[in-house]
Order: C-alpha cells, then sequence, then structure tokens
C-alpha cells in the first residue's frame, strides 16, 4: 500500500497544484510548454541514456516489445472500426487514443516515484519508442502521407537529438567537467514536476463530458493496452524492471499530444479531447492496481 499511495498521491497532487494555479493565476502555458518541449525533456533524455546501466539486450528486448505491442493495438483499432462500421474521422479518433498514452507527462513521474531512477530511466527509453510512433508514423496514418516524409519530422525533434547526444556520451564514456553533468541531471530532474503542472493546467481548461464511446475507448487504454504489454513483454523474454515499465508505459491515459495530432491532422476532436480528461481521472484508479500486481510478491 506505501509504495502505490507514494506513487500515486505526489503526482495527483502535482497536477491538482497546475489545476488550481492556472485557475487562479492564469499562468502562461505556452511558455512553460517550450520550456519542457525544448530544454527540461531534452536534458532528461540526454541525462538517462549518458547514465543509463541498462544492458543493450534488454534495452533491444523492449524496443521488441514496445513494436509487438503497438502493432498489435493497432490491428484490435482496425478490426473494432471496421466491425462498428466507424466514420473516418471516428476512427482516427480512436487510433489517436490507442497508440498515444500518456508516458511522459504521468508515465515518468509514476514510474519514477514507483520503480525508481532504474526504472526512469527505462520508461524514457520507451517514451522515445512511443514519441517515433506519435510525431513519425501517426501522422503518415491520420493524413495519408507517406511514412518517409512523416519519419522526417521525427528528426526535427529535439528528443531523437539529445537521445543520439546521450548515447554518445555514454559509448564514448566521456565525462563532463566543471560538473556539467549535475546541471544536465537537475534539469532533467525539473521536468517531471513541470510537465505535470502543465498537465494540470491542460486539464483545468476541458470541460468534464463523455459518453459511451469515450468510456469504451478510455476502458481499451487503460485496461486491455496493459494486459496486451504484459503478455508480449513475458513472451519476448522480459521481467522484472523491464517488464514492469513495459506494462507501466502501456496502462498510462492518453496523451494531451493525441488531441493535437487530430486538430493537425483530422479526426474526432471531440471524442479525443474527452477521452484525454475521463482516461487521465480514471487512471487514478487503474494506475494502483496494477502497481500492486506488477510489484507484489509472487505466491
Amino acid at each position: 500500500m506505501n509504495i502505490i499511495l507514494s506513487s500515486v498521491l505526489p503526482v495527483a497532487l502535482i497536477i491538482a497544484m497546475g489545476y488550481v494555479g492556472n485557475k487562479t493565476l492564469k499562468l502562461d502555458q505556452s511558455t512553460l510548454s517550450q520550456i519542457s518541449v525544448y530544454i527540461l525533456a531534452p536534458a532528461l533524455v540526454a541525462d538517462s541514456f549518458y547514465r543509463t546501466t541498462i544492458s543493450h539486450d534488454a534495452a533491444l528486448r523492449l524496443l521488441l516489445a514496445y513494436i509487438l505491442t503497438t502493432t498489435i493495438i493497432y490491428g484490435c483499432v482496425v478490426i473494432v472500426s471496421r466491425f462498428l462500421q466507424l466514420s473516418a474521422d471516428d476512427n482516427k479518433g480512436l487510433l489517436a487514443i490507442s497508440l498515444c498514452p500518456n508516458n511522459g507527462n504521468m508515465g515518468l513521474s509514476i514510474i519514477a516515484f514507483s520503480l525508481g531512477s532504474e526504472g526512469l530511466e527505462r520508461a524514457v527509453i520507451y517514451m522515445i519508442f512511443s514519441s517515433v510512433i506519435l510525431f513519425g508514423i501517426l501522422p503518415a496514418m491520420l493524413k495519408g502521407d507517406s511514412l518517409i516524409t512523416s519519419l522526417k519530422l521525427t528528426w526535427k525533434l529535439p528528443l531523437i537529438w539529445s537521445m543520439l547526444i546521450g548515447i554518445t556520451l555514454h559509448l564514448t564514456k566521456i565525462t563532463l567537467p566543471f560538473n556539467l553533468g549535475k546541471s544536465l541531471e537537475w534539469l532533467g530532474i525539473s521536468s517531471i514536476p513541470i510537465a505535470l503542472i502543465i498537465l494540470g493546467m491542460q486539464l483545468s481548461k476541458t470541460k468534464f463530458q463523455f459518453g459511451v464511446s469515450e468510456f469504451t475507448a478510455t476502458m481499451g487504454r487503460l485496461a486491455i493496452a496493459p494486459i496486451i504489454a504484459y503478455s508480449i513483454g513475458r513472451l519476448v523474454g522480459l521481467e522484472g524492471l523491464d517488464l514492469q515499465v513495459l506494462t507501466l508505459q502501456t496502462a498510462m491515459p492518453t496523451a494531451v499530444n493525441a488531441v493535437i495530432m487530430i486538430k493537425e491532422f483530422g479526426g474526432n476532436t471531440t471524442m479525443v479531447a474527452r477521452t484525454i480528461i475521463i482516461s487521465t481521472l480514471m487512471s487514478f484508479a487503474t494506475l494502483p492496481l496494477i502497481i500492486w500486481l506488477m510489484t507484489s510478491p509472487s505466491p
């Protein structure tokens, strides 16, 4: 129970502070978002790869499990869309909801509190994989552009370049002088509470309305997706922290970036926005259960 409370309550508190702060202080979300995207999050990625202790084999297994999990989730969306004869916009909305877990704002925070620094570095690796899907492949699915065109956008992401910098520093075993490594670490640590404050600010601007379609999509995101991830993780030989991180990151609610993608490339914006709200709220009930199941000792 302690690990559950210490994992979820701090995250909920910081989100609530962002929610209340935006209601009372009228904070500048645009500036905070730019700081997070272009400074703090890249610093976290670079620092995580720079200091990583995860083996190459474990990283490759995590990548394989993520690819297989995402492929199966995509296949499920296609089957459901055809069975229910969803419109093109609803199909795009369901696709964005299903393939865009909030493994940045919430995922990194929950895992940092529940699984510690070793879990966090694995969660960052998962986030990089997810970013490639979100910014490189999903636009091609939604808009109909070629995959090559969409992947070119990926190389413009600061997260990708910070990953390459971190990997280079790690492989060359370069020690940053004059405590610059500590500066990088502090910036990375700062990214987690700032991201949660931004999430609270975003929630404060959205109406709390939903229907059957949003509730159904939320259950797929919070319940079915992690079951798929856990099964695939076991299949490819993941265990311990690797399996826990894969399952928890996949169990996260829908990311706010999903509605940004839908607005840009087409789809049911209302359904996606409402699902972000309900999935985020419901995740404070489902995530503690998943954490308990994943961290409880086997009988």
